[in-house]
Parts: structure tokens; C-alpha cells; sequence
């Protein structure tokens, strides 16, 4: 087994800490041979499994963490490490990145297959579609999806408090005293401004003042290496795709006019329609369809938001915009769990049922009074009553 390759393997697992957890680390079940993990650049899924390698292997020997973006690769095959790391005795190879090695989905199912002692984790960005891949996966691996930072998760990256999830029948019917239980340990509403600016990527702890800027270079990193990894896009069509998201940050939440938004990027409405889903899977934007709609290749969103606010402050070019920002976020928090569309009469539609409007402190039921199941996320509120619900409560569904 190549030595740079180990040693690398060993400095990235000392360094890695062990006091939080995100929230899919207890969800997976890391007894099965073939995993997948999926999500955007930044989330953690990186910590994540050297986490796990460092929380169940005593002996280190026995694992091996490697990168497919490591120049080693370029000169090296997967499957040649994994016929010398199981020659020496290893049953856990971890590898990440994996959209960043060509046919990385050939030589998995190989290893997979001629090796059936060998335990594989793989990561890979959130374009990625393992089933779509050269050699279908799907069958084989357990797939899972590592979203950002939850409101929850932050909390508790912060104080180092154990917050529960609730589930969303949870929070309408129960709303006070979960709240009651929440704000005997925290003051909750600085904690919230601060997670809508900063909280969603868990790299906001290596260093507040470089934040937005690292997040711009994570969006660039995606538009530029990434998706031409997984998709077949040239340059100009790149330069498209980041002119397109930067129109939508100046808009958003909007009813996008297809025909005005392929003029302006120059290109056909077919392939406006497919940047925009590059830019969904890229977890750069959250598309919504009208409510009782589908959506499909064919039918433009009802709504665009970008995906969480974080990306509002780093890519906004003037002032942030609170009904956005209140709205992206709720959307970001119960798409983790639930079908959300946009709704006519209120601002959404969440599992074909409840209405919600969402809004500052004097929001008023005026739009939503007369539909059954109707709620208010409120804005600025510490505790509700009713159907008011602090809009920072929906951020503990994940």
C-alpha cells in the first residue's frame, strides 16, 4: 500500500474531532458493505466518515480513507489499491470524491464484487445520481443524502446541548411546550440570525471573517469542477450556468419567465430548464412547483429560492431581503423531510395539507383564515400561540 497515500490517511484522521456529530452519522448503517453518500460540497461528509473510522477502528491498519482528487490517482487505479490494501490485510476502504475519477463506478462495482470481504463507503457530490452511473450501483449500494447544518444541529454545534428533533405533527399540535423546553437553555433568536447568515455549513468554525468569501469558492468549486465531472458541459456553458444563478440571487423568490431568463443567458428555454436542475442537484437553488402540479423537465418551477440563506448573504448583491430570507429558509428546513410546493393562497403547501404563510412578527391570518390547517411561521418571535409558530422552531425537524 503506497505510503504518501497512509500517512495522508493518518494526519486527517488525528486531526479529526469527535465532539459533534451531524445528524445522518446515527441514521446510517455502517454494517453494510456498500455505501454511498451523497450531498453538497461543504456539508460534512468528509468529517463525517473519518469520524466513523475513528470512533470504530482501534486497529487503524484495518482502514483506509483516500481521495479521488489526490494526484496519486492520476497515475494509479482504485482497484490496483484495493487488491494491495486487501493483500495487507485492510476491510474498510473509505474513498471520497468519487465524481472526480473517471468510470469511479466501474471500478467500485469490481472491487465490490471480487472482493467480498472488503467494506466500501464511498462519497461523491450531490449531482451525482449512483443509479444513473456507467455501472448501476443502485442495486448494490445503500444510498444516502447529507444535507447542511440544520437550526437544530447548529444549536448544538454551539453549545454543545443535545436538542431533539420533532417531527412537523410535533411541532403544530405541540408548539409551546417544545419552545418552553428549547429557551430555559438558550436565548434563541440571536442564535437564529446568526444561523441565517453563517450556520448551514459546518466550515463556518475554521473563521467567520473568510465565510462568505470561502462560500463563494465552494459555489465556483461546484459550477467549475464538479458538475462538468458528472455532466457533459463545456466552459461557455458553465459561464451560462453562473450567470443564471446570479440573476436568480437578484431575484429570488420568483416566478421565473422562462422565456426572459433563456434570453438573457443566451440559450433555449429546453436548456434553461436543464441548468436550472443542474443547479437544484448542485444544492445551489430549490425549485417549487405549484401546488397539485408536478414537477418535471417540462414544467417551469412555480418558485425559485436560492437553497438555504447562507448562499442569500454570500451571493446577494444589495441588501438581504427578510420575507426571502424567512421563506428560503423554510424551505430548506422542511424539504429535509417532507414535500413542500407553493401555495396560492399562503406562501406554501407542506405534504398535500397544511398551508403555511410565512412572515415577520405582525404577519396577520388574513391571506390563510378561511383554510383548514393553516399556520403562521412568524418571524422574530420567541414563542407562539396557536397556529403561530416561531419560524426558527421548523428548523428542528431534521
Amino acid at each position: 500500500m503506497d505510503e504518501m497515500l497512509f500517512q495522508n490517511y493518518i494526519r486527517l484522521l488525528d486531526a479529526t474531532d469527535t465532539h459533534f456529530f451531524r445528524y445522518l452519522y446515527k441514521e446510517i448503517d455502517w454494517d453494510n458493505r456498500l455505501i454511498g453518500i451523497t450531498g453538497s460540497r461543504g456539508t460534512g461528509k468528509t468529517t463525517m466518515i473519518l469520524q466513523h473510522i475513528k470512533n470504530s477502528f482501534v486497529d487503524r491498519s484495518k482502514a483506509l480513507y483516500v481521495s479521488l482528487d489526490n494526484i496519486w490517482f492520476t497515475k494509479n487505479s482504485l482497484l490496483a489499491l484495493a487488491d494491495r490494501f486487501h493483500a495487507y490485510g485492510g476491510t474498510h476502504l473509505f474513498i471520497d470524491e468519487v465524481h472526480r475519477y473517471p468510470n469511479w463506478s466501474i471500478e467500485i462495482k469490481n472491487i465490490y464484487d471480487s472482493y467480498p470481504a472488503l467494506h466500501i463507503v464511498f462519497t461523491g457530490s450531490s449531482i451525482l445520481e449512483i443509479y444513473k452511473s456507467n455501472a448501476d450501483l443502485s442495486r448494490r449500494a445503500i444510498s444516502y443524502h447529507l444535507l447542511g447544518l440544520s437550526f437544530r444541529e447548529f444549536l448544538s454545534f454551539e453549545t454543545n446541548e443535545e436538542f431533539p428533533v420533532f417531527a412537523l405533527d410535533e411541532i403544530l399540535a405541540n408548539h409551546q411546550n417544545i419552545v418552553s423546553t428549547i429557551i430555559t437553555k438558550i436565548k434563541v433568536l440571536p442564535e437564529f440570525k446568526k444561523y441565517m447568515e453563517y450556520g448551514y455549513y459546518p466550515f463556518y468554525k475554521e473563521g467567520l471573517k473568510s465565510y462568505n468569501l470561502r462560500l463563494q469558492n465552494v459555489v465556483n468549486t461546484i459550477l467549475e469542477n464538479d458538475l462538468p465531472s458528472v455532466e457533459p458541459v463545456e466552459y461557455p456553458t458553465i459561464i451560462k450556468i453562473k450567470k443564471m444563478l446570479m440573476i436568480i440571487s437578484s431575484l429570488v423568490p420568483f416566478s421565473p419567465n422562462l422565456t426572459s431568463l433563456s434570453s438573457e443567458i443566451e440559450t433555449n428555454r429546453a436548456s434553461a430548464i436543464k441548468y436550472l436542475g443542474y443547479l437544484q442537484k448542485a444544492g445551489l437553488i430549490r425549485m417549487l412547483p405549484a401546488h397539485g402540479s408536478g414537477m418535471s423537465l417540462m414544467n417551469k418551477p412555480e418558485k425559485i429560492y436560492l437553497d438555504n440563506t447562507n448562499l442569500i448573504h454570500s451571493l446577494a448583491t444589495s441588501n438581504v431581503n427578510g420575507g426571502n430570507e424567512r421563506e428560503t429558509f423554510f424551505a430548506n428546513q422542511c424539504t429535509a423531510n417532507y414535500k413542500i410546493s407553493a401555495s396560492k393562497q399562503g406562501d406554501f403547501v407542506v405534504d398535500d395539507r397544511y398551508v403555511f404563510e410565512v412572515g415577520g412578527r405582525n404577519k396577520t391570518f388574513k391571506q390563510i383564515k378561511d383554510i383548514k390547517d393553516s399556520f403562521v411561521a412568524m418571524d422574530d418571535i420567541e414563542s407562539g400561540f396557536g397556529n403561530k409558530i416561531p419560524l426558527w422552531l421548523f428548523g428542528f425537524t431534521y
